[in-house]
């Protein structure tokens, strides 16, 4: 691993004395039990980029949200070029010179491209009308600023995620904005996509234009940002020149750990030594690939042990989980359950072969807060209890019984609506619904976030039981100290792709920190090659 002054430096392109174009003053946002900001200032630099990072929860998309109108603040002020102001909705932010382009594309699929672009303030004719051939005409020569040829005419579904999002891009910039927020911009670009957009950001810059840029790419942020504001726990931590801080400072105060004590060693792999020899894993994937998000993923899950997937942000640890589930279609790799492979691997398909996924958001992918605890819990198990296309209620009530037992779930009857229940219990409702399939393999994503320390407490203690019995689990986890004290080993992740594994004395905070903040390139740092032509 390089040393701390061999990380590359964004230039210095900004003088210290640019006025601020936007601040958020002691911003404060709360959400019934949560909250969300926490007296947070910011301020964005006329002509500077400035990054904004943080792990999931640290508050990065709200305070996004409030810049730009989606969300007002509870507490603080907005100020727009020196003067206060108050966005009641996304439209008058974009009026006052606030433009957004979001991780994922927020335009019309069905519409033109041309009209996707102009939506809005379609250039007219003399009649009233919209001019079309006008803006036909001013999207191709956009466009192809961007190294983009496509017909204009064309609907937007048409195109691939990349091209879309470089419309989105060109939307964004062809305003005349004052602001320009990018959110995960190069998240489904290729590498000459990737340098097409850093190109324009310096375009932007050097007419005056001040980029918010979030990445969970460091070499991204490195090379074009001027400074950075990192966040956690929606609370402010620190601002200041991306220039003189080295990654591994960096990633402590994301991660809210203190580094005075860790060697920056260069120990980027760190294998299990004779581990595999000692005994046949339940579950072995090798070479998974999926485009742009997983780069020949290769673990083993062993029976009675819990294998920690760690990584930062958008390190592809998700993703990892739901290709293991078969919810995310892959281009190639094998997966093998007992010695047996799946050739068709689909969520379906997974479940039979005994592997279950937890998924991070239990609100979102999870729970049906509509029905009551005992319909959660049954739900996957339903063709099972079936005889002749008919339920057993008695059946029913006989599994729900053993697991609110088994799991302490706190419910006033199994007829409780689930979305009445704390986040620890409606935790417990998951994960008791994939414990009656009796499954080989438990994947778990974030199983503790969002839920108060007992509870938390609780379903530690029910990972470490299931992992005693024999149940293979994987555990994935922005908590360190949860990851530390939790798994046998941990395979961590960088860019789609292995970074390392930690076993037996190496699982320890200061081995793992070094993985996290090593900035020599994974493979899944390099982008595959151009598959889109954009002709």
């Amino acid at each position: 691993m390089a040393p701390p002054e061999a990380v590359p430096q964004a230039p210095e392109r900004v003088a210290h004395a640019a006025p601020a174009v936007l601040e958020a003053r002691s911003v404060s946002k709360r959400f019934p039990g949560v909250v969300a900001l926490d007296d947070v200032s910011f301020s964005l630099r006329a002509g500077e980029t400035h990054a904004l990072v943080g792990e999931n929860g640290a508050g990065k998309s709200t305070l996004i949200k409030v810049l730009t109108g989606v969300y007002r603040p509870d507490g603080g002020e907005l100020r727009l070029a020196g003067a206060p102001v108050g966005f009641a909705r996304p439209s008058e932010a974009q009026q006052s010179g606030i433009s957004t382009i979001y991780q994922e594309v927020n335009l019309v699929p069905l519409m033109s491209v041309a009209r996707n672009i102009f939506l809005g303030r379609e250039p007219r004719n003399r009649f009233g009308l919209i001019d079309f051939p006008r803006m036909h005409r001013e999207t191709s020569g956009l466009l192809d600023g961007f190294g983009v040829r496509v017909d204009p005419r064309r609907p937007l579904h048409t195109l691939g995620i990349g091209t879309q999002q470089m419309v989105a891009l060109a939307r964004a910039v062809s305003v005349d904005a004052q602001v320009v927020i990018m959110d995960e911009p190069t998240s489904s670009l290729e590498p000459r996509e990737v340098e097409t957009l850093f190109r324009v950001i310096e375009e932007l810059r050097g007419q005056g234009i001040a980029v918010l840029y979030v990445s969970h790419r460091m070499d991204e942020l490195y090379r074009i940002c001027d400074r950075v504001t990192v966040l956690r726990d929606g609370r402010h931590i620190h601002t200041g020149d991306l220039a003189g801080l080295d990654r591994m400072q960096l990633v402590s105060m994301m991660l809210g750990r203190d580094v005075a004590e860790v060697r920056r060693a260069g120990v980027t792999n760190f294998a299990a030594e004779g581990h595999e020899a000692a005994r046949t894993p339940v579950l072995t994937a090798t070479g998974l690939n999926s485009r742009l998000q997983l780069h020949d993923i290769s673990l083993s899950l062993y029976g009675g042990e819990v294998l920690g997937l760690g990584g930062l942000l958008g390190s592809g640890r998700s993703e990892t989980a739901k290709a293991l589930s078969g919810a995310l279609p892959l281009d190639s790799g094998e997966l093998t359950v007992d010695g047996t492979p799946l050739k068709r691997l689909t969520p379906a398909a997974a479940i039979r072969a005994g592997i279950s996924l937890l998924p991070e958001d239990r609100k979102a992918e999870g729970i049906v807060p509509g029905l009551s605890v005992r319909e959660n819990i049954v739900l996957a198990a339903m063709p099972r209890l079936s005889r002749a296309g008919v339920v057993s209620r008695a059946r029913q009530d006989r599994i729900v019984d053993i697991f609110m037992k088994r799991l302490r779930i706190k419910a006033s009857s199994p007829e409780q609506k689930v979305g009445e229940l704390s986040g620890g219990n409606q935790q417990k409702v998951l994960l008791a619904r994939w414990l009656c399939l009796e499954p080989k393999v438990l994947l778990l994503d974030e199983p503790t976030r969002g839920i108060d320390v007992g509870a938390k407490a609780e379903v530690q203690s029910l990972i470490d039981d299931l992992a005693r019995e024999g149940l293979a689990v994987l555990l994935i986890s922005s908590d360190i100290e949860e990851l530390i004290e939790g798994a046998d080993r941990i395979v961590v992740l960088r860019g789609g792709a292995v970074a390392g594994e930690l076993a037996g004395e190496d699982v320890a905070e200061d081995r793992l920190l070094e993985v996290l903040a090593d900035h020599a390139p994974a493979p899944g740092d390099k982008a595959p090659a151009a598959e889109e032509d954009h002709r």
